[in-house]
């Protein structure tokens, strides 16, 4: 009766499933545009030219080893604004499951101790009710067995949204936005997710305040790269 009168949703189309139909329309599930090969080997863009690196990063030095994102921005950037405004939570189950489907064995290959899900400020959080990072990591360590860390980090400043700037707007937008919440935990190696990659400001800023807490090595699981 519930599913009848409140049936859970497509996490492309936001229409409702029907039947067997699981996180997503057998529709939605046949158009699904993912991030191709050949991509960079550091921030996981699609490649338009030879080599391992784009060329956006040999310009910019990163603070993060590497990361990778899992669909095409156009096709799933409509989804990901009702995951994040419009309290469509439920969409990070099928969300966590494709990030693994895509990404396990990157995830198999790095071993990381810990999920850290990019924390929202107090303020978002009271807002949304939810962090979707959050969603998407609980999803993705269910179905890999890798833990948690949501309190590692904490946000220490309520930042403006970063689609209002320019690259380097966004760096100084994210300067010291995170804190160590969580002291005495030892961690090497750790995989940052997140719903949407631009610039890395985000994960850089983020990467440097895990970087004094004694992690060596920080990567990025994402669910798309902005501009693909």
């Amino acid at each position: 009766m519930i599913n009848t009168l409140y049936p859970k949703r497509c996490a492309i189309c936001d229409n409702a499933l029907l039947g067997s139909e699981k996180g997503a329309c057998d529709k939605c599930k046949e158009r699904i545009v993912y991030i191709k090969q050949p991509i960079c080997l550091k921030c996981g863009r699609p490649m338009t030219h030879e080599g391992e690196i784009c060329e956006e990063c040999t310009v910019t030095k990163h603070v993060f080893a590497a990361g990778r994102s899992v669909f095409s921005y156009d096709f799933i950037s409509e989804s990901i604004y009702r995951f994040k405004y419009l309290n469509r939570a439920e969409y990070g189950e099928y969300f966590g499951y494709e990030m693994v489907k895509a990404q396990g064995e990157f995830i198999a290959q790095i071993k990381p101790d810990a999920f850290i899900p990019v924390p929202l400020h107090k303020k978002r959080y009271v807002k949304r009710g939810y962090n979707q990072a959050a969603l998407l990591a609980y999803e993705m360590s269910r179905l890999t067995g890798v833990p948690v860390m949501e309190d590692f980090l904490k946000r220490s400043k309520d930042t403006v949204p970063q689609k209002k700037f320019n690259k380097k707007q966004r760096f100084i937008n994210m300067k010291k936005a995170f804190i160590v919440g969580k002291n005495g935990v030892k961690l090497n190696k750790v995989i940052v997710v997140d719903d949407i990659f631009t610039t890395g400001s985000t994960i850089d800023s983020l990467s440097l305040e895990l970087k004094k807490a004694g992690v060596k090595d920080i990567y990025f699981i994402t669910l798309t790269s902005a501009g693909t």
